[in-house]
């Protein structure tokens, strides 16, 4: 393999194949796996909450301790509590691992209504994000109060480096000269773990009524770049650098999934089979903060989320943890025992860990539990609902399908796409959404397929629903996909969390389909059912037929046929015009297609049966 450094740009060439490409001047960290490409990911997005600076109005003063770890919050936003409105930032349990506690706080390029900064220049530096607190009273004390606002930060985590230029700071405000900075951190060359920093308040000019600090990031202004995470902020008195640690336990990881191939599946595709269905277990983890042991119980619960009925209960106690360690929580689990006459199910999975940790004036119990939902409703899912990146199709025309096995044969209604932007807006931009059935573990004939226009949802991590026009009988292997028809790629979420979905896709560049292997994460696209079948469902390997399947699709001038009884073939414009007639001569199975690029309806006969196939031509 070799290495390229060229205008700020690393290619990583193999004589092969790309396989990964960082371009860190115009796209940072556009990651290419094979023919999918990953990227990093922005958008216009209505949040909770969401509020410009100009319009931003304080609360009342807050007191002594001030201690905020973000697993509190219940939207995507800072807890106005503590923080003041329309900072950007992102409150999320999904952008990196091995946190101190529940919940981070993300620093990046997109503002509180996950708007890029800047829309015009990708390459524009500035401040981004900024976090300021509630005015805190810290009229009357001192400098030998010993004085300490501590909190932990690393950069990266699970979205991206930022560059040399970048940098992440602390500001005080100072009675007298305003916002000061009192510690920062300069980007690119960074550790990958939480760093616990302390901070000094010593000045007098800190030492007011409405003093406040705030938390700002600076770096690329067009989108997901350069990311910080910062978590467990505590400003307080009679602190020392000596004893660095907090007396809590704290839950982090997010709960794996219930079920044991995917996050999400039909209730009525569960009850075909349970067993096979459900996960051995269920975990999570729990970190020590503090540099002594601690002992605790756990108590794992699944309940009906609509009625609050509790289905499964599993306690643990006299758990020990050690000192600024982490302990693991497994609990076995089962088939749940489901009301027949309930066509969906959501579950709330929760862990709730009970400790003796404690801060004076700071109630320390809300990052003890944690909890997770499991749809049993309508749709398959592999991914945890948050997309971390954005991934391509990396050539025009090419295709990519992702696997799914059900218990038993079904009907597709229509497919969920999380739809992202990645530097540019394409809403409206055609693609093609795809059914596949299955032969020998890959891709094979298109059962259906629907022209579509790109477009994004309301709020982040939301999905965007392509129904088709009747239910679409599938096999107990089915693929879902869709087929590039531009320069211009389509962009759907990328959910680095879930590996469930890692080694189910496929990407078709021409005839031949391959599995992409270099995905480490899941493609968030979501078949759901449909109410009735269209047809005959089968089972794994297509039943023979006789109908008529012209090939390749897409197609560049020549079509081809394996009924040699075909007696004429004509193409139709999607608006309905005839374009082209040809009439086979006995035993013909190809012929020359001569028309512009685009999608057109091919209607055949052989005299005592019609058939219609929509196809691609690209000439």
């Amino acid at each position: 393999m070799r290495i390229y450094y060229r205008n700020s740009k690393f290619y990583f060439y193999n004589k092969k194949r790309i396989i990964l490409t960082l371009l860190l001047a115009l796209f940072q960290c556009q990651l290419l796996y094979a023919q999918l490409k990953v990227v990093p990911i922005d958008g216009s997005y209505t949040e909770e909450e969401a509020e410009t600076q100009s319009t931003l109005r304080t609360e009342a003063t807050l007191n002594l301790p001030f201690f905020d770890d973000f697993s509190t919050t219940k939207t995507a936003n800072p807890d106005t509590k503590n923080w003041l409105p329309g900072s950007g930032v992102y409150i999320n349990n999904t952008l990196s691992s091995s946190p101190p506690s529940l919940n981070i706080a993300t620093f990046d390029g997109l503002n509180a209504t996950g708007t890029p900064y800047n829309l015009v220049n990708p390459l524009t530096q500035n401040f981004t994000d900024t976090l300021t607190s509630q005015p805190i009273n810290l009229a009357g004390k001192k400098a030998a109060d010993s004085l300490y606002i501590s909190f932990h930060w690393m950069a990266k985590g699970l979205g991206e480096l930022p560059d040399s230029s970048d940098y992440f700071q602390l500001e005080f405000l100072s009675k007298t000269n305003g916002w000061v900075t009192a510690w920062q951190q300069v980007g690119y060359k960074l550790d990958t773990i939480y760093k616990n920093q302390f901070v000094k308040i010593t000045d007098p000019a800190y030492l007011h009524d409405a003093f406040q600090f705030r938390f700002r990031a600076y770096g690329r202004n067009s989108g997901y770049y350069d990311t910080w995470h910062l978590d467990y902020v505590y400003l307080n008195a009679k602190r020392s650098v000596r004893q660095p640690y907090i007396f809590d336990v704290a839950v982090r990881k997010a709960v794996s999934p219930f079920l044991k191939k995917y996050t999400a599946m039909p209730l009525r595709q569960y009850r075909a089979n349970p067993q096979a269905a459900t996960a051995d277990s269920v975990r999570t983890d729990v970190v020590n903060n503090f540099n002594n042991f601690n002992i605790l119980a756990s108590t794992f619960t699944i309940r009906d989320a609509a009625k609050g009925t509790e289905l499964f209960r599993n306690v643990q106690r006299s758990i020990y943890v050690e000192a600024l360690k982490s302990k693991a929580l497994a609990v076995k689990t089962a088939p749940l025992a489901i009301n027949a006459n309930l066509d969906s199910l959501k579950l709330i999975t929760k862990f709730v860990v009970t400790t003796t940790d404690t801060i004076p004036g700071v109630n320390l119990k809300t990052n003890d539990s944690i909890t997770s939902r499991t749809d049993l409703t309508d749709y398959y899912a592999y991914d945890d609902g948050s997309a971390e990146y954005g991934v391509q199709v990396n050539q025009k025309l090419g295709r990519v399908a992702v696997q799914f096995t059900l218990a038993k044969p079904d009907t597709i209604g229509g497919i969920r796409l999380a739809m992202v932007q990645f530097n540019k807006d394409i809403a409206g931009q055609g693609f093609t959404i795809q059914i596949f059935d299955n032969k020998n573990g890959k891709p094979d004939k298109v059962i259906a397929q629907r022209s579509v226009g790109a477009r994004y949802p309301a709020q982040r991590n939301g999905f965007i629903d392509y129904p088709f026009s009747a239910p679409v009988a599938v096999p107990d292997t089915f693929y879902v996909g869709w087929l590039q028809l531009n320069e211009q790629p389509v962009t759907v979420g990328f959910d680095r969390n879930s590996m469930l979905g890692k080694n189910v896709v496929f990407y078709n560049l021409g005839t031949e389909w391959a599995r992409e292997t270099a995905l480490k994460g899941s493609i968030m696209i979501r078949p759901y059912l449909g109410k009735k079948a269209a047809g005959i469902v089968t089972g794994n390997e297509p039943i023979i037929t006789t109908e008529i399947h012209f090939y390749p699709n897409p197609n560049r001038g020549i079509i081809n046929w394996e009924n040699a009884s075909l007696k004429r073939i004509e193409i139709y414009s999607l608006q309905g015009y005839l374009v082209q007639t040809i009439i086979p001569e006995t035993g013909q199975r190809s012929a020359e297609v001569h028309v512009n690029e685009g999608i057109y309806v091919v209607k055949s006969s052989d005299g005592k049966r019609s058939y219609a196939q929509k196809m691609l031509f690209v000439q």
